[in-house]
């Protein structure tokens, strides 16, 4: 066939010489369909590589149809294609990005993927910082079981509803805000419990400005209370200390102030920086003052938001109501959402078709640290997730699809923490420090274990104990190290089949002991693992200078004898001469007769270089080094 091929070709190009001289030539049939002949001949041998490169901008969630009609290719060729590829697909399957990639390249096109709008990272100019208003403090009550966390939530909410006119009805949504007139307002999270609060933060999603920690000043200091702290002090967040059942008879508040000091919350009083209030969930003494300090501290940590642009904020709860569909309950962070906006969060979108506000009243716009309940979402989103407005309904496809297909790791992500893997992080500048939460049978070995890891030098890998206590493993243990990226260690305690499946769910490890010596031993080999390896150099070999060769070209060579292990190309080179090292360079060239080798093992003869030393003497001893990474030991 290519015979025949070049065959036309050449006839045609002998026909169309003297078409230049000879006009009757044109006159003539033969020749026309010649020409014809050639014309499609020359089609036919045009191969993709050679066609004209177009470029065409893709957002990589078009299906077979919209490429057909952004490409021009026709949808058949392009089924086609990917059939000859091995699988099928349909005019409205996207077949993802990079086989939208392939079948384009192979069609002549440059391709270029267009970044959704709402990823592109957002710069707060100096003008916008001048628009950031002050925000409400977001709170979360957190504190021991019957500790009066609900009784305290309960009376706030009452005073709330007295001061408003007749017949509103406060609507549950997770949230609710408290207005204090001129004094400011603030946003209570209406899910008491550490477990809630983690959990949020667990999922990327830390939206508490402020923990009130109620302690009972008839029990004074329990189990949760000290897990609540240590919950709090994990995520950073500041504490106030409300002392509550002040209504009891013969109590010693100095005794809990006492207890609270030895966790680092020092009354002010007492010269520390801790607030403290004393309060009574029952009576309603100190509430008042509770909201006043919550509101002071709020301006204290100038908390700012902008009430401009798009929306952003975090899904406190989420569910299907057989009336009104999907449900999803939002407190905004960021920005004015309005009805009609289009949203995304997680793998949830959707249009806001109502937006009813924590009075049950039906709003259109919702500002910074409004808590409001959203209808017009595809689906149920997940606790936690972040809430954001795109522009269109096309961005919001287009983020979904990505997250759908993995090429957006997702905010809410799990962090796998283990002993092996923590040192990745390290080496990425990540994680300079191992934290760890303790479970143990008894007190004491909670004390013996926290002498053992006092005991490891911090000067390079802090190892912190975010929480220690007696008992089983727990799920609130879990959430915890989910979201301090730390590692569970128990020491004779049980562990559930159900903590175990969470564990691997969030993926948190849990590490079982039942000697005090192997649970020290792991801890002080993954400190060991955290340490910045130092570099060494490790004696590979030795050779004896037996004669010395001056080339022409002036470099030098020694002729040597491989006393013991071996001589490498390109390793660090030392020269010793009457006991001492007169030079250390780099083996710049290896010979075994007139080959350039790479090694020369013992009791071989070969030719040594050294980069930048000439000067050897027959008696020198060259020995070979290689350089490698070792971990520090403590």
């Amino acid at each position: 066939m290519k015979t025949g091929k070049k065959t036309v070709r050449k006839k045609a190009e002998k026909k169309e010489t003297p078409a230049k001289h000879t006009p009757k030539v044109h006159k003539k049939p033969p020749v026309k369909k010649k020409q014809a002949v050639v014309t499609e001949e020359k089609k036919e041998v045009v191969k993709p590589e050679t066609l004209p490169q177009k470029k065409i901008l893709l957002e990589g969630t078009e299906n077979v149809k919209q490429l057909s009609e952004k490409t021009g290719i026709p949808s058949a060729d392009i089924i086609k294609y990917f059939f000859s590829l091995g699988f099928m697909v349909t005019l409205n399957q996207s077949p993802g990005k990079e086989n939208l990639k392939k079948v384009c390249e192979s069609n002549g096109f440059t391709v270029e993927f267009q970044k959704p709008e709402s990823m592109i990272e957002k710069k707060v100019s100096k003008e916008e910082k001048k628009l950031l208003i002050p925000r409400a403090p977001v709170v979360t009550i957190m504190g021991h079981v019957d500790h009066g966390k609900t009784t305290i939530l309960d009376t706030i909410r009452k005073s709330r509803v007295a001061e408003k006119e007749h017949g509103l009805i406060t609507q549950k949504i997770g949230a609710y805000k408290v207005e204090l007139g001129e004094k400011g307002s603030i946003v209570f999270l209406d899910t008491p419990g550490h477990e809630s609060f983690t959990a949020m933060r667990a999922r990327g999603a830390l939206i508490t400005d402020i923990v009130v920690l109620v302690v009972a000043a008839d029990e004074g200091v329990k189990p949760q209370t000290v897990e609540a702290i240590n919950h709090a002090k994990s995520a950073n967040v500041p504490i106030v200390v409300a002392i509550n059942k002040i209504d009891k008879p013969n109590l010693n508040l100095d005794r809990v102030k006492k207890q609270l000091t030895e966790y680092a919350l020092v009354p002010e009083e007492w010269g520390g920086d801790t607030v403290f209030v004393n309060v009574s969930g029952l009576t309603g003494a100190g509430i008042n003052e509770l909201l006043e300090m919550l509101v002071l501290m709020g301006e204290m940590l100038e908390l700012k938001a902008s009430p401009e642009g798009e929306a952003e904020g975090v899904v406190i709860e989420s569910f299907i109501d057989r009336a009104r569909g999907p449900i999803i309950n939002v407190l905004v962070r960021e920005g004015m959402l309005k009805t009609g906006d289009i949203f995304i969060t997680g793998e949830v979108r959707g249009k806001v078709r109502a937006i009813i506000d924590d009075w049950n009243r039906k709003i259109d716009i919702a500002g910074p640290s409004t808590p409001v309940e959203i209808l017009g979402a595809n689906g149920v989103a997940v606790p936690g997730e972040k809430f954001q407005v795109v522009k269109s309904e096309k961005v919001a496809r287009q983020l979904l699809e990505e997250r759908v297909t993995g090429h957006i790791q997702k905010e809410t992500g799990v962090k796998k923490v283990t002993l092996e893997d923590i040192y990745k992080e390290i080496q990425k500048g990540e994680v300079k420090k191992l934290n760890l939460i303790i479970k143990t049978d008894y007190v004491g070995s909670v004390d013996a274990i926290k002498n053992i890891i006092d005991k490891i030098p911090d000067s390079e890998v802090k190892v912190s104990i975010i929480h220690s206590e007696t008992g089983a493993i727990s799920e609130s243990d879990v959430l915890l190290a989910s979201a301090s990226n730390a590692v569970i260690v128990g020491f004779n305690v049980p562990l559930t089949q159900q903590v175990e499946e969470m564990a691997e769910k969030e993926g948190v490890e849990i590490r079982t002991y039942k000697i005090i010596y192997e649970l020290a031993e792991d801890i002080a080999k993954a400190v060991e693992g955290m340490l910045e390896p130092t570099e060494q150099e490790i004696l590979s070999g030795q050779a004896s200078v037996k004669k010395v060769f001056h080339l022409s070209d002036k470099s030098t060579i020694a002729g040597c004898f491989v006393l013991n292990g071996k001589m490498i190309r390109n390793s660090v080179a030392k020269v010793i001469r009457g006991g001492s090292i007169i030079f250390q360079g780099t083996i710049l060239n290896l010979k075994r007769f007139k080959e350039t080798v790479k090694e020369v093992k013992e009791n071989t003869e070969c030719g040594i270089q050294i980069d930048k030393f000439t000067d050897f003497q027959i008696g020198d001893i060259i020995q070979s080094y290689i350089k490698t990474k070792v971990v520090k030991k403590l």
